[in-house]
């Protein structure tokens, strides 16, 4: 079982999910992304070496881990729920005697996301449907906001994207998609089962 091999490699435990995040009604259950998702869609695509990726709705860090772990970029996992933030922490703790890199190289905040303030360092956003398309808009926002006070490259990764977030990433914002990456396996069973990523490019000042 491909999840069974990399939570024993990775020393960590973010198996399962949740449905009684009823903290708010914008807020999607917790689920992980499946480990032979993340391992297509970084076959297909890369992360440079300057990158700092923040994941939305983290949960117990399973996308933050395994990109630090394959490409050694700062990550942030950003989530509201203090019980996964705490199993989150407690990942990070065993990862670390397993994985022993520069410390600060992966980041949790327990913080709801549309109150998360975009650094300028932040280029790479990654959303698997952790809430409503009404606080996604104004994530995105924010994001689109450092942008231009910090111009740079920006992209953001969509796993099971759903037609509210693709409408509103096209019709409203300044991203265009740039790639599509499907999963064997699981998008035959499901045309979901896929990964969309929209870049935003601003004029950078010399």
């Amino acid at each position: 079982m491909v999840a069974a091999h990399y939570e024993k490699q990775l020393l960590i435990k973010t198996t399962g999910w949740r449905s009684d995040l009823k903290k708010s009604t914008h807020h999607h259950r917790y689920e992980p992304t499946p480990y032979e998702a993340l391992d297509e869609l970084f076959y297909e695509y890369d992360l440079q070496e300057d990158a700092v990726l923040v994941d939305f709705g983290s949960g117990k860090g399973r996308v933050p881990f395994y990109v630090h772990s394959r490409f050694q970029n700062l990550v942030k996992g950003i989530e509201m729920s203090e019980e996964l933030h705490a199993k989150a922490l407690l990942n990070k703790e065993t990862f670390r005697t397993r994985i022993r890199r520069g410390k600060g190289k992966i980041r949790f905040k327990q913080k709801f996301a549309e109150r998360y303030l975009v650094k300028k360092e932040d280029t790479h956003f990654y959303f698997f449907n952790p809430f409503t398309v009404e606080l996604f808009q104004q994530v995105v926002q924010r994001i689109v906001a450092s942008a231009k006070e910090h111009p740079r490259e920006i992209d953001i990764i969509l796993y099971y994207p759903t037609e509210s977030y693709i409408r509103f990433l096209e019709r409203s914002t300044p991203f265009r998609v740039t790639q599509e990456v499907v999963v064997p396996g699981l998008y035959e069973k499901d045309d979901h089962a896929r990964f969309l990523i929209y870049r935003m490019k601003t004029q950078q000042t010399t």
